[in-house]
C-alpha cells in the first residue's frame, strides 16, 4: 500500500499537476479522445489532492516551502493556510466539472484550436493554485501576472475582431493596473515592513501613519484588477466574447476569484483587521464597493444579452466580497470567504446554462428565451437554483454568504453596508427572476425558417432538446452543489473560522 503524502508533499503536488498536464496536452495534438483524457485525469488528481489537504489544514498543518530566493530579500514560495486552502478548494474542484463541460461544448461547437485551450486552461489552474498558496506577495505577484497571461489566448480564443479587441482592454487594464498600483504597493510594502511574507495580523510597523496605510490600501485595491471593483471592471464585460467555459473560468474558477481572494489576503495579512479597525483607514473601501454594487445591478438590468448581465452580475456580487472584507469584524470577514465559495459555484451554474442555450438553441438574448424552459428543463431548472443563490435565497449557497455580511455590519452599526446589501438584493431578483418566469411561463416562440424567398413558421416543438449531456450532467451537479453546500457547508465555515487565527 502506497503510504498518505505528507501535506508538504500534497501542496507541490497541487501546485504541479496543472503545469505537467499543460506539458503533456499537445502530445495527443491528433487524438482528441487521450488530450481529454489528459485533461480529465489531472483535473480529478487535482481534485483529489487538495481535498486530501484539507483535513491536516484543518488539523493545524501549515506547510511551507522556500523554492528559490529571485533578487535579495525576494523569495519565491509557497505555504497552505485557510483562506488559501478554501480558494484552492473552489478552483480545484471546479477544473473537473469545467472539464467535462468544456468536452461537450467545444465538440458541439466545433470550435478551432482545442489543444491550445485546453493547455492555457490547465497553466491557468496552475498559477491558480500557486495564488491560493502563496506565501508571499512576491510569489503572489508572479502568479497572478502568469494567470493574466495564460487566460488571454483563451479571451482571443474567436480571433475574430470583437475578441482582439476585448483581447487588448483585458491585457492593458490587468497587466496595466498591476504593474503601474500593484507592483509600486508591493515594492512599498517591502520597504516600509522589512518583509513580504503573509502573516495573520498583519507586517506594518506601528509607526506607519493611517494617510500611508490608505495611500497603500488604495494601490491594492485597484491594482488587482482581477477583483473588478470600478472602474476597473471594464474587461469584464468585453471579455464575453469567449466560448462560455471560458466566461465560467472568469467568472468562477480562477481569474476573478484569484482578484477577490488577493484583496481579501492582502486586508488580513498585510495590513491587519485589527490595524485597519484602529487606524480608520478602510472606511473608504465601503462606499468604494457599496458604489460598484448598486452601479453594476443597474447596468446589468438593462442588459438583453445573457452572457453581459451575468457578466455585470458577476461585477456586483465580487464587490459583496470586498465589502465584508471593509466592514472588517470576523463575522463579515466569514461571510466574505463563504461569498468566494457560494458565488463560485452557483455562478459557473449560470454560465454553463448559457452555453447550453446557445449551443442547443442558438438564442444569446435573454428576449429570445420565452418558453425555453419547456424545451430545455434540466437547463434551466439548474439556472433557477443558480439565480436563487445569486439573490441569496435559502435553501442556496448564496444565503450563507449575504447572512454573515449582514450580521457583521449590523453588529457594528454600519447602515451603509446594510443598506447595499437589501437593496442589491432586490436588484438581483429584479434582474434574474424576469428570466427565469420568461423561460417557464411564457408561451414558446415559433421559430422561422426560410425557404427560398418565404419564411415558414415552425412550431416550437420542432427545435432543440437540451444541450449534449457532458454540459447537462456539468450544470446539474453544480446546482445541486449549490443547494449541497447551503445544508453542509461545514468544511468551508470551518476553514473560513480559522483563517484569521494566529
Amino acid at each position: 500500500m502506497i503510504p498518505p503524502l505528507e501535506p508538504h508533499a500534497l501542496m507541490l503536488l497541487a501546485i504541479a499537476i496543472p503545469f505537467v498536464a499543460a506539458a503533456l496536452i499537445p502530445l495527443f495534438h491528433r487524438r482528441p479522445n487521450l488530450r481529454e483524457l489528459v485533461t480529465l485525469s489531472a483535473a480529478a488528481m487535482l481534485a483529489l489532492v487538495v481535498w486530501s489537504l484539507v483535513g491536516p489544514v484543518l488539523d493545524g498543518a501549515r506547510p511551507e516551502h522556500h523554492l528559490l530566493e529571485v533578487v535579495p530579500g525576494f523569495v519565491l514560495g509557497f505555504a497552505v493556510e485557510p483562506l488559501g486552502m478554501l480558494f484552492a478548494l473552489v478552483a480545484g474542484s471546479l477544473w473537473l466539472v469545467n472539464s467535462i463541460y468544456s468536452i461537450g461544448y467545444m465538440r458541439a461547437n466545433g470550435e478551432p484550436r482545442q489543444t491550445s485551450y485546453y493547455v492555457c486552461f490547465a497553466v491557468a489552474l496552475g498559477a491558480t493554485m500557486g495564488i491560493a498558496f502563496a506565501k508571499n506577495l512576491v510569489t503572489l505577484f508572479l502568479f497572478y501576472e502568469l494567470l493574466t497571461l495564460s487566460t488571454y489566448p483563451l479571451v482571443v480564443h474567436k480571433a475574430n475582431e470583437a475578441a482582439i479587441r476585448a483581447g487588448r482592454l483585458y491585457l492593458i487594464l490587468l497587466l496595466g493596473s498591476s504593474m503601474v498600483l500593484l507592483l509600486p504597493a508591493i515594492f512599498g510594502t517591502w520597504l516600509l515592513a522589512g518583509t513580504t511574507d503573509f502573516k495573520i495580523g498583519g507586517i506594518f510597523p506601528t509607526e506607519i501613519s493611517a494617510a500611508l496605510l490608505a495611500a497603500l490600501l488604495a494601490l491594492y485595491v485597484f491594482g488587482i484588477g482581477k477583483a473588478a471593483i470600478m472602474p476597473m471592471h471594464f474587461w469584464l464585460p468585453a471579455a464575453m466574447v469567449a466560448p462560455t467555459p471560458v466566461s465560467a473560468l472568469l467568472h468562477a474558477v480562477a481569474v476573478v476569484k484569484a482578484g477577490v481572494f488577493s484583496i481579501l489576503k492582502v486586508i488580513i495579512a498585510v495590513f491587519g483587521v485589527e490595524r485597519l479597525v484602529s487606524s480608520d483607514t478602510a472606511t473608504w473601501l465601503i462606499w468604494v464597493a457599496s458604489f460598484t454594487v448598486i452601479a453594476a445591478s443597474l447596468i446589468a438590468l438593462r442588459q438583453d444579452n445573457l452572457k453581459k448581465r451575468l457578466a455585470y452580475s458577476t461585477v456586483s456580487q465580487l464587490s459583496y466580497v470586498v465589502l465584508a472584507a471593509a466592514i472588517l469584524t470576523p463575522i463579515s470577514i466569514v461571510g466574505a470567504a463563504v461569498h468566494i465559495a457560494a458565488h463560485a459555484i452557483a455562478k459557473i451554474t449560470l454560465f454553463f446554462a448559457a452555453g447550453a442555450i446557445y449551443t442547443a438553441a442558438h438564442k444569446t438574448e435573454i428576449s429570445e428565451l420565452d418558453g425555453i424552459g419547456y424545451r430545455m428543463p434540466w437547463t434551466m431548472a439548474a439556472f433557477a437554483v443558480g439565480a436563487l443563490s445569486m439573490i441569496g435565497l435559502p435553501p442556496t449557497a448564496g444565503f450563507l454568504g449575504k447572512w454573515f455580511m449582514l450580521s457583521g455590519a449590523m453588529q457594528t452599526a454600519q447602515w451603509l453596508p446594510v443598506a447595499v446589501i437589501i437593496l442589491s438584493t432586490v436588484l438581483n431578483a429584479a434582474y434574474f427572476l424576469p428570466i427565469v418566469a420568461r423561460a417557464f411561463f411564457s408561451e414558446p416562440r415559433p421559430r422561422a425558417h426560410a425557404v427560398g424567398a418565404a419564411a415558414v413558421e415552425h412550431s416550437p416543438e420542432a427545435t432543440h432538446g437540451e444541450a449534449p449531456w457532458p454540459m447537462v450532467a456539468a450544470l446539474v451537479l453544480t446546482a445541486a452543489g449549490t443547494l449541497i453546500l447551503f445544508f453542509l457547508p461545514d468544511i468551508p465555515l470551518a476553514l473560513s473560522k480559522s483563517m484569521l487565527t494566529r
